[in-house]
């Protein structure tokens, strides 16, 4: 029997269709989720009676209590369980309006089954975001790099002053992260923090989301819903990926950002709302105002303060401290004994370039982990690009304090630049020569194992000497 993973997520599937059930059972159970059936709406409620759900997928039609109805139910009876609708036909009409009643996602049928497994697992993380905020369990800055130690300081100055803050970075760099923390180190951290992807919302959606709507205001709209600019009253308001958002919502939130008020959609009264607004972007901002993709007013009231969140390619000290944390954290979660890196994939993860930023140090070592069949982590498990974690996009490794990684890139003898192979093999080359010609020496250098490297000597026909004593 495979063994469950110590905080796997229970999913409840409600159908009326029994091969459903089981198409959806199997998919789940094989991404580790535990999954609890239920044949209809009524059955359903039982099933939440009984037991903890950390999400509910159900068809809308279905004879006796639809989805519709079972999403008001559950809306009254377990708020904030997120709830994924599937509708037959490709008719998403329905879809669209129960998503501004409160469902989270759809999925059509036929379904795909990569697809399900992703938008599962993308409200799941966001869920247990919204948990974590809620329970105040938010982790600091990991890093002694001096570009952090400025980086917490401006946090821990900017988190007291009660003013809107324009946190800029690449994707992956820990924006998300600043949020909580200015959240967690002001005086609103008693109150919620909300979180939207406006990267990711429909533009018909969001709307609906952050400003809310009256009954009758649109179909399927059976009650008033509260918007979640309005749930962070009197807390933090973060908006992810603001440069995504069209002309019309950028004229509604600048409204709010000057008088603090809101209408629902549908009504005529206008809301007070005290909160404070965080927002995000990976783009160029400014270069979106001088298109006229963004309104300048709107980013000057959202940039009271500006963040930028250094890439990790400009605080590589740092890699190998986040390196440790992120193994021993996964190995702790999954339940798995603790793994440690090997010293040839520190010097790996050190030469790589990672375009992706923490998020993919965190993706690639979790994986790794995963592929690992003892308890060291080799280069090998990472999957990266094999020699010297590069490819021929990437820009050169920068020496990092206390580590010898050599240049991948040197020039000819007449200056001009050579070709990648040629690159390649002057770099092993040298690694060789600073090694004394003894290649488990010159393989951490490189940052490759040394199979990667014995592979490259036969590749380009590199001699050794017989006599490997001195350097040449």
């Amino acid at each position: 029997m495979n063994s469950v993973p110590r905080e796997a997520k229970h999913v409840l599937v409600v159908d009326d269709d029994p091969h459903i059930l089981e198409v959806l059972d199997a998919r789940l159970a094989s991404a580790g989720y535990l999954v609890v059936q239920a044949e209809n709406g009524e059955a359903a409620l039982e099933r939440l009676k009984t037991g903890v759900v950390d999400l509910v997928i159900s068809d809308i039609r279905m004879p006796g209590m639809d989805g519709m109805k079972l999403l008001e139910f559950i809306e009254k009876l377990h708020p904030g369980l997120p709830m994924i609708l599937l509708t037959a036909h490709g008719s998403i009409s329905g879809a669209v309006d129960a998503m501004k009643h409160g469902a989270v996602d759809y999925l059509t049928k036929p379904f795909d089954g990569r697809e399900l497994l992703a938008k599962v697992a993308s409200v799941l993380a966001k869920s247990g975001r919204r948990e974590e905020a809620r329970g105040g369990r938010v982790v600091s800055f990991v890093g002694e790099s001096q570009a952090m130690k400025n980086l917490a300081a401006l946090v821990d100055r900017v988190a007291p002053r009660d003013v809107n803050v324009l946190v800029l970075g690449e994707s992956g760099t820990g924006k998300e992260l600043v949020a909580h923390l200015i959240h967690e180190k002001s005086a609103r951290h008693a109150g919620p923090l909300l979180i939207v992807d406006c990267g990711s919302t429909p533009a018909g959606l969001l709307e609906s989301e952050l400003f809310g709507h009256v009954k009758g205001s649109f179909t399927h709209a059976v009650k008033d819903k509260k918007g979640l600019i309005e749930q962070a009253n009197q807390g933090t308001l973060f908006l992810d990926e603001i440069g995504n958002i069209s002309s019309e919502m950028q004229v509604r939130l600048l409204r709010f950002l000057e008088n603090h008020k809101i209408r629902r959609i549908g009504d005529v009264r206008e809301i007070h709302v005290d909160c404070r607004v965080i927002a995000a972007t990976n783009a160029d901002i400014f270069r979106e105002v001088a298109n006229g993709r963004f309104r300048e007013d709107l980013l000057y009231r959202l940039k009271v303060v500006t963040i930028h969140v250094p890439p990790l390619r400009e605080r590589r000290e740092d890699i190998p401290g986040l390196a440790a944390h992120f193994v021993s954290d996964f190995c702790r979660r999954q339940g798995i004994p603790q793994v440690t890196l090997h010293p040839d994939t520190v010097s790996a993860i050190l030469a790589y370039s990672w375009p992706g930023n923490v998020r993919e140090l965190k993706n690639t070592l979790e994986g790794g982990v995963v592929l690992c069949s003892g308890n060291m982590l080799l280069p090998a498990d990472l999957q990266l690009p094999q020699f010297g974690g590069r490819t021929a996009a990437d820009p050169p490794a920068a020496p990092v304090p206390g580590h010898s990684v050599l240049p991948s890139y040197p020039a000819a003898e007449d200056g001009q630049p050579l070709s990648l192979e040629e690159s390649e093999k002057k770099a092993i080359i040298r690694a060789l020569e600073e090694s004394g010609w003894v290649q488990k020496d010159a393989a951490p250098l490189l940052g490759v194992s040394r199979r990667a490297l014995n592979y490259k000597i036969q590749k380009y026909a590199i001699e050794i000497p017989k006599r490997r004593g001195g350097r040449k």
